[in-house]
């Protein structure tokens, strides 16, 4: 099994998903604020719960995943970021690239943590993932989420539907290099 890595910032420290996350995880899913333009509706426990068991296996399946972000000061949860391949049924298709995906608790909004978080999870990634580009989705009414992938050098490359919502994709070329 592939052990999750800790990524630290000034700020923030990544790490794998614990068992005791899951009452933090289930409270921001169920937050209708952070899940308006992931999904538009709060997630119940048993989805979330599934969520958490996703990530897991990721990590074990794929040797890569989603982050438990954990703020340094206070030692609290405070969102998930990462990459993962949900497989989902969108086109153009993005099933074997690495999607970035970031969700942050609401107290935790506007601070600057998921461009940071991010930065760290993304030279991971330019480090250890084996493709040749990684993408992620967001809805056009989400500016937040579009400043955040912008900042992280991802350039929109088309617009489509997923789900019955407009998202936009965006891509990141991944510098090829020696991998580890």
């Amino acid at each position: 099994m592939f052990e999750v890595p800790v990524l630290e910032t000034n700020r923030l420290t990544l790490r794998g998903h614990q068992i005791s996350d899951f009452d933090e995880c289930k409270a921001m899913w169920a937050d209708p604020f952070v899940t308006r333009y992931i999904g538009g509706q709060p997630y119940s426990e048993q989805q979330t719960w599934s969520r958490l068991l996703n990530y897991i296996g990721h990590w074990a399946l794929m040797n890569f995943g989603f982050w438990a972000v954990i703020e340094k000061s206070t030692q609290k949860f405070i969102g998930e970021i990462g990459f993962a391949n949900f497989k989902r049924s969108i086109e153009p298709s993005i099933k074997d690239f690495p999607e970035l995906g970031w969700v942050l608790v609401s107290a935790a909004h506007g601070k600057g943590y998921a461009t940071e978080a991010l930065h760290a999870a993304i030279a991971w990634g330019d480090m250890n993932l084996k493709a040749s580009r990684s993408v992620c989705i967001v809805q056009p009414e989400n500016l937040a989420s579009l400043r955040v992938a912008h900042k992280c050098g991802y350039q929109e490359i088309c617009s489509t539907t997923y789900n019955g919502q407009a998202v936009l994709i965006f891509e990141r070329n991944i510098p090829q290099r020696e991998k580890i």
